[in-house]
């Protein structure tokens, strides 16, 4: 049985790069169970025409109703997400919950991990960050409807496997998605932090994703001496690359987010929350996730 998504401090299937510090463990409580919608005597909501469950046999289809007639309306509603849909409620985001719901259960979760990923994505009692893209490198429209933030380690093996997922994501949605890079060098990858400080250089000569995307290829070479010759391939100004690298300016930058993810409860990288929230699944099922955003 699946122990993660117990708490929203377990990222990416228990996969990712953690912090070490004793200022970010400690004991967390477990999520209160998403109460039944009143009304629910009157019988379950068996059928959704909005929602293909054709995938689920007998089983998991019994599952699927339950669940969409015991959760709550994503919009706070005292209504289940199944009279939501029934009653044609103004909520615009019932009908796409009840699809996650059902792409869920035929992923093989439980009724108890269903209720607990179900709060952490819609629930009003889960905590909200407000995460800023302001001097951020930017991937996408600026204008895009759903933003996603990561906090990355350019040392780090998951973040290097994560990034073709959110690059493939905000090419392929035709300027509705959005991607916001967030520094987060962990103290155990000692060649993190230069290399964050060579993309904030190659930033400031219009070229971090160019930079990003280069020392994610070479992860196994991110030695200082090696990020000169990456700078040059990119054919950036090799003396303002040194200067900008080694700026206060910088370090300020790296800082600014860091304390940014500390904020958060960020505790591991990869971190992406989207639309701030944060995302607890692996890379591959990312663009699953982002679509029904986009369907709210």
């Amino acid at each position: 049985m699946r122990s993660i998504l117990l708490c929203v401090s377990l990222v990416f299937a228990l996969l990712g790069c953690e912090r070490s510090t004793e200022a970010d463990s400690g004991p967390k409580d477990d999520p209160p169970a998403v109460k039944p919608a009143p009304g629910a005597s009157k019988g379950p909501i068996r059928s959704l025409p909005q929602v293909d469950t054709s995938t689920l046999d007998e089983f998991t289809e019994g599952i699927w109703i339950d669940m969409v007639n015991e959760l709550l309306s994503p919009c706070g509603e005292p209504v289940s997400v199944a009279r939501c849909i029934s009653e044609n409620r103004k909520c615009k985001k019932c009908v796409p919950a009840a699809r996650y719901i059902a792409r869920l259960v035929n992923d093989g979760y439980s009724r108890d991990e269903l209720r607990n990923i179900y709060r952490i994505r819609y629930g009003d009692d889960t905590k909200v960050e407000k995460l800023t893209a302001h001097d951020s490198p930017l991937r996408g429209s600026p204008m895009a409807e759903v933003t996603m933030y990561e906090f990355s380690d350019f040392q780090c093996p998951h973040c290097k496997m994560t990034a073709p997922y959110l690059k493939k994501i905000v090419e392929e949605s035709n300027g509705k998605v959005k991607l916001v890079f967030k520094q987060y060098p962990l103290p155990g990858h000692p060649k993190a932090r230069e290399a964050s400080k060579a993309t904030i250089a190659a930033e400031r000569q219009g070229k971090f994703w160019e930079m990003h995307d280069l020392l994610f290829k070479n992860q196994d070479d991110l030695q200082t001496a090696n990020l000169d010759d990456y700078a040059k391939q990119l054919g950036l100004d090799l003396k303002r690359f040194r200067a900008d690298m080694q700026s206060k300016e910088t370090e300020k930058k790296i800082e600014a987010d860091i304390a940014e993810g500390h904020a958060a409860g960020v505790d591991s990288t990869p971190s992406i929350y989207v639309n701030d929230r944060r995302y607890i699944f692996p890379p591959d099922q990312l663009g699953a996730y982002v679509g029904e955003e986009l369907d709210q």
